[in-house]
């Protein structure tokens, strides 16, 4: 997955556009360095598949 279509991705999740994005084990990494340096950084749940994918999704009230 391009950085562009992380981004996007990343957006639309942020704005309700779609409600989930699966991020590939091979774009894990890169994906991740994207989030954590974002300031919403907290309101973003991954959650672990079987074979290393991680779906991600945007929750209203930011975890602690």
């Amino acid at each position: 997955m391009e950085q562009n279509e992380m981004l996007n991705g990343i957006e639309q999740l942020k704005n309700g556009e779609i409600t989930q994005i699966l991020i590939k084990k091979e774009d894990f990494l890169n994906f991740r360095q994207i989030i954590v340096n974002r300031e919403d950084f907290k309101h973003f749940r991954g959650i672990a598949q079987h074979g290393g994918d991680v779906i991600y999704t945007y929750i209203e009230e930011a975890r602690s």
